[in-house]
């Protein structure tokens, strides 16, 4: 059964959280959820943290010494693709969505959903005069043109249940510590570049790119109004 309405998707700006109780809280929220529960978008910042997609393979860490040196955790998630690194500087945003809802658009599909997403970070990179692109085969958004052509600047990772609601989302670097991707394999690619908005030249505050990220997603995804809420569920503050 779907729902045959629309409300507006809540927002929810989560400030800097942990990523485990974060993971927690989707699964508890996708566990709980009818068809008649409110999409939510939640805006994160993590500390440090590699996690690993449900089918990762292990062998991607390639600096056991330095993440272990550095005390940086590794998690275990049931996402799709390889390992990846979250850290300050980086906007996350987590799509607690049903898929099977109607919209304005109609119902989406895992694929539309996906080229949804990757052209709403194609759209923000653009309104800050950089260039991304897909590449076949690659979830994620890379730079277009120029010395670092095909380098990483975000990153997607989705969970699709089979009633059609997702969690997990994507990550756009902004202004990072870079070094850990070098301790990777960045999703499950050997010599793979990661930059970020500030190494491309664009010094531009983190809080900025996070609500124009949102609020494109929102676009593209046709939810016609955005409400915004600032607390986060009490699974992630708990």
């Amino acid at each position: 059964m779907t729902t045959t309405h629309t409300e507006a998707a809540l927002i929810r700006e989560l400030g800097r959280v942990d990523y485990e109780p974060t993971f927690a809280a989707m699964r508890t929220f996708t566990d709980a959820r009818t068809t008649e529960t409110r999409d939510e978008l939640w805006i994160v910042e993590h500390p440090p943290v590699f996690t690993l997609g449900l089918a990762a393979d292990r062998g991607h860490l390639l600096a056991g010494a330095a993440i272990e040196e550095n005390a940086v955790p590794v998690v275990q998630t049931d996402r799709g693709g390889e390992v990846t690194f979250h850290g300050p500087g980086q906007v996350v945003i987590y799509l607690l969505m049903d898929l099977r809802r109607n919209k304005p658009g109609g119902k989406l599909y895992a694929r539309q959903f996906v080229h949804k997403i990757e052209q709403a970070i194609i759209n923000v990179l653009a309104a800050y005069n950089l260039a991304g692109e897909r590449i076949d085969g690659a979830p994620g958004i890379y730079i277009a043109g120029g010395p670092d052509k095909g380098a990483k600047i975000a990153a997607l990772g989705l969970k699709v249940r089979g009633n059609g609601c997702t969690y997990h989302g994507l990550s756009l670097n902004v202004a990072m510590d870079l070094a850990p991707f070098s301790w990777i394999n960045p999703c499950g690619y050997s010599g793979l570049k990661t930059v970020d908005m500030r190494s491309m030249g664009v010094d531009v505050p983190l809080a900025e790119v996070q609500r124009a990220l949102a609020h494109e997603l929102t676009v593209l995804l046709d939810v016609s109004e955005v409400n915004s809420a600032a607390g986060a569920p009490q699974a992630v503050v708990a």
